[in-house]
């Protein structure tokens, strides 16, 4: 299951980007961060990276 981005908790910190090992996650016009779920590995990473959790695994 790919990460998902709660756009009610995110701050558009941008930390999960740079921990993104292969560069799923974007930013939306609107200051928030995206996953595209064909380029996402399920690593976790951002999960730890986001300081306000706004990322979980999607169901």
């Amino acid at each position: 299951m790919p990460a998902f981005v709660n756009p009610d908790e995110c701050t558009g910190c941008e930390s999960c980007i740079e921990a993104c090992p292969t560069e799923a996650i974007s930013m939306t016009g609107d200051g928030v961060a995206k996953v595209d779920p064909d380029t996402c590995t399920d690593c976790e990473a951002c999960l730890e990276a986001c300081p306000t959790e706004a990322i979980s695994m999607a169901d």
